[in-house]
């Protein structure tokens, strides 16, 4: 059965006049949550735990097993996830962390939280991941840990990265916010590093509503882990100074309320059995994006790295700007009419206004953190909707919106 797209003239956008492709709007991502989910957590209302109980301990068990490492432990954002590895990694004032311009605010803000120094190394202009000759350069006494991002999904190098972590000991955070159920050279991410941190936002793989996950190898670091998410608090006998009774705790350090409920896990059980379906059709999408649009010559689709398995987050479609009469923000704008939910992903972290006032408190410059070719990806690159709600329609439907401004905008 065709679409709504099939039957348009194509040669008018909407912006322009013309119908758009689709009458109601497709978002850029959403959640997929169906009966077993709503199920899953009505049994756990029904039951004794809603906070922090045997269904958190349950989920941890299982996303540890699903990524191959040896400890997970939940928290209550990926943010709080991000803040808390950095704390096991022992960052603090004076320190500096490494990480990627093109990513969310969070990559950066948790080594703000412990009184560190955020630094951008630049990206690869082909993968759009952080380059690990970029993060050496970057490289100072002062250097505590990198967080690669694998932006829309994409592993980041990791041998390079591990490589360099080794030669200067450091530590490595994975930010895998994009990445759960993608693989660097036939291992999934997640065992791989120090410690990864995985997102369950609403827009990724599987979602919690909010939540966040850290999975190490590391004894030391999962028991830093689970301090830090409890307020500093523990009961466990072998680690308190003293034993006053069964009634006993002890504060062993500054911690955070950061735990997740038992309501939320009940979600992420549920949808953690969903994942392989859940990826195969993002993946799906992903190829139909790539059929649709490489022989496009205003476009670039995503170059994907030999030594990985992307879980696609995110399909980032960037424009060839010296082939268009428009830029990216009309373009963006275009698509917008269509009723097609573009969006942009990222604005390079240091251009949001309270680094330029920490990089040059008078100028507000972006001097100390401008990273080329960041900043030129970014003038470029619109986020098409990808998740696996949508269906062979809503990605026809994205497709002719494509199609019908490219052509409008074309020199």
């Amino acid at each position: 059965m065709g679409t709504r797209a099939d039957h348009l003239d194509l040669q008018i956008p909407a912006i322009a006049g013309g119908v758009p492709v689709r009458e109601t709007y497709l978002p850029y991502a959403r959640q997929w949550i169906e009966e077993d989910d709503i199920e899953a957590v009505t049994r756990v209302l029904r039951g004794d735990w809603l906070t922090t109980g045997p269904t958190l301990a349950e989920f941890e068990k299982q996303f540890a097993a699903r990524v191959g490492a040896r400890y997970a432990v939940a928290f209550s954002s990926g943010t709080a996830a991000l803040h808390a590895a950095c704390f096991a990694a022992g960052v603090g004032r004076g320190d500096e962390v490494i990480t990627s311009p093109i990513t969310f605010v969070a990559s950066a803000s948790c080594a703000l939280y412990l009184g560190a120094k955020p630094v951008f190394a630049d990206i690869d202009p082909r993968t759009y991941n952080i380059d690990p000759v970029e993060i050496e350069k970057k490289i100072t006494p002062q250097t505590k840990a990198i967080i690669p991002v694998h932006f829309t999904g994409q592993p980041c190098d990791l041998d390079a990265i591990h490589a360099l972590a080794e030669k200067h000991n450091l530590v490595v955070i994975e930010d895998a916010a994009h990445a759960l159920g993608a693989e660097y050279k036939g291992q999934p991410i997640g065992c791989l590093s120090d410690m990864t941190v995985f997102s369950f936002h609403p827009v990724k793989h599987i979602t919690t509503g909010e939540g966040g996950m850290v999975t190490t190898n590391s004894g030391e670091l999962y028991q830093w882990l689970l301090l830090f998410r409890n307020h500093g608090i523990t009961r466990d006998r072998e680690l308190m100074v003293e034993d006053q009774g069964p009634w006993y705790y002890e504060m062993l350090d500054v911690g955070f309320n950061y735990r997740l409920t038992d309501i939320q896990a009940a979600l992420g059980l549920s949808q953690l059995r969903k994942l392989d379906r859940f990826l195969e059709r993002r993946r799906q999408i992903a190829r139909m994006y790539n059929e649709a649009f490489a022989g496009l010559p205003e476009v670039e689709i995503p170059y994907q790295a030999p030594y990985g398995r992307s879980s696609w987050h995110l399909y980032v479609l960037a424009l060839k700007l010296e082939h268009l009469k428009f830029d990216r923000r009309q373009v963006f704008e275009a698509l917008r009419a269509e009723n097609i939910g573009v969006n942009v992903h990222y604005i390079p972290v240091y251009r949001h206004p309270y680094y330029r006032w920490l990089g040059d408190p008078d100028s507000c410059s972006l001097s100390g953190f401008y990273c080329f070719h960041a900043e030129e990806l970014y003038e470029r690159i619109i986020t098409l909707p990808l998740y696996p709600a949508m269906s062979d329609g809503d990605v026809r439907d994205v497709i002719a919106a494509v199609r019908r401004v490219i052509a409008w905008a074309r020199r």
